[in-house]
């Protein structure tokens, strides 16, 4: 079996266009909410999200695929070529027929299917989009990556809600180590700040209302939480064959080393008060990674500020960790990002990665308030500097799907 490495990360986020951006506001404590402009968000309670702004397609795309394609797919193709270039995966470097795609999604192009909708209801159906097809689907990012960037191997996708992003990494994790592919190109992406995904969940009542304060509306773990608050964007990253990666002099900025998932199989939307499933993912990366709990430096929670949600994965990780539950940093990166769905768990991993690599955890900001029942070390409001040699990122999503995906610091 191989060793598999991260040899190169792409980000596109609230925060910023880069991985420099991404990485210097979560140390900042600096937030990416703000009121929604993507579309008229009067005609919903919730009013504000994580939106990616000042984004340029033409940058990494042809102008009229630039024009067309829905975000979802631009972002996650900018991320990429990102991710690429901080690789220095360059033609004649590796193999493209040993390389590959796997790029995951929660909701894809419901912007565009929402437009085409519209387009189909008052135009008719000869006025919609002859690309409406091959644009709305969600493996069309890693078909879009795969083209642009010629890797000619495994390609696919994945799509579990919110957990899309981490379950994408943990299966292109598998293909490098079992001997598959030399490289694959991963993570997730979301673009779903549409009048219609935020009316799907005003509905529900999962979201925010605190449409007065976007910049504290997400407190994971504080007791005035009121729901998690959207945002969007891509992360993505190169997983590589150590023996490959070695063999082309590539930077390793961290090593792969454990993948848990599981299902709760309990409800469609909530997970079970202890967080039973959670627990299962947690301990199943633990034993892939061939670690005991007290080995974990740092946790990135899911932490989406809903109410049911923060109790439950903070009764997971005092299942699986017992004592040492008081004294391993947790926080929850979505406080400033807001909570990217299909995305967030690729630039969790990212923010996972840097957090090793620079000896400083991102804070959880807005957390003023501890709810007495969510009492662990949230790292609240500051970032703190420790030593972080082996980090754990958590991602769950509707229908109970658990993932969680164990990172090492390079050093042989």
């Amino acid at each position: 079996m191989e060793r598999v490495v991260i040899t190169g990360m792409g980000a596109i986020t609230p925060l910023g266009l880069s991985l420099d951006e991404f990485w210097d506001g979560l140390i900042a404590g600096k937030s990416g909410v703000t009121n929604v402009t993507h579309f008229d968000a009067s005609i919903v309670r919730t009013q504000i999200a994580g939106e990616v702004k000042g984004f340029d397609g033409e940058r990494y795309l042809d102008p009229k695929d630039a024009r067309r394609m829905p975000h979802f797919i631009q972002f996650a193709v900018a991320a990429a070529h990102q991710a690429a270039e901080h690789a220095k995966l360059e033609k004649g470097s590796f193999d493209p027929n040993r390389a590959g795609v796997l790029v995951g999604s929660g909701i894809g192009a419901i912007g565009f299917i929402e437009e085409q909708h519209e387009i189909l209801r008052t135009k008719g159906a000869r006025r919609v989009s002859p690309f409406f097809v091959p644009h709305e689907i969600i493996n069309m990012a890693s078909g879009k990556i795969s083209i642009d960037l010629d890797l000619r191997g495994p390609n696919s996708a994945a799509v579990t809600a919110c957990a899309s992003a981490n379950n994408a990494m943990g299966e292109a994790y598998h293909i490098v180590k079992r001997g598959d592919a030399d490289v694959m190109v991963t993570g997730g992406t979301e673009s779903s700040i549409t009048p219609l995904a935020f009316a799907g969940f005003c509905s529900m009542k999962a979201m925010s209302e605190r449409n007065d304060s976007p910049e504290t509306a997400s407190r994971p773990f504080d007791a005035t939480r009121d729901g998690f608050v959207m945002g969007e964007g891509s992360g993505v990253l190169v997983f590589e064959s150590l023996t490959h990666a070695k063999a082309r002099g590539a930077t390793i900025y961290g090593e792969v080393i454990g993948y848990g998932m599981s299902s709760d199989a309990h409800d469609i939307v909530s997970p079970p008060e202890d967080g039973e499933g959670a627990t299962r993912a947690m301990l199943a990366a633990i034993k892939q990674a061939g670690l005991q709990t007290t080995d974990i430096d740092y946790i990135n929670a899911h932490g989406t500020s809903t109410p049911i949600g923060d109790l439950a994965e903070t009764a997971a990780i005092k299942t699986v960790f017992g004592e040492y539950a008081y004294q391993v940093p947790i926080s929850s990166t979505k406080s400033v990002t807001g909570h990217l769905l299909g995305a967030t768990g690729s630039i969790e991993l990212i923010a996972c990665i840097k957090t090793m690599l620079n000896g400083l955890i991102p804070p959880t900001m807005n957390l003023h308030e501890p709810d007495p029942q969510c009492d662990l070390d949230y790292v609240p409001n500051k970032a703190r500097a420790a030593r972080v040699d082996i980090a754990m990122s958590n991602s769950f999503g509707f229908g109970g799907h658990n993932t969680t995906l164990i990172v090492r610091k390079w050093g042989e």
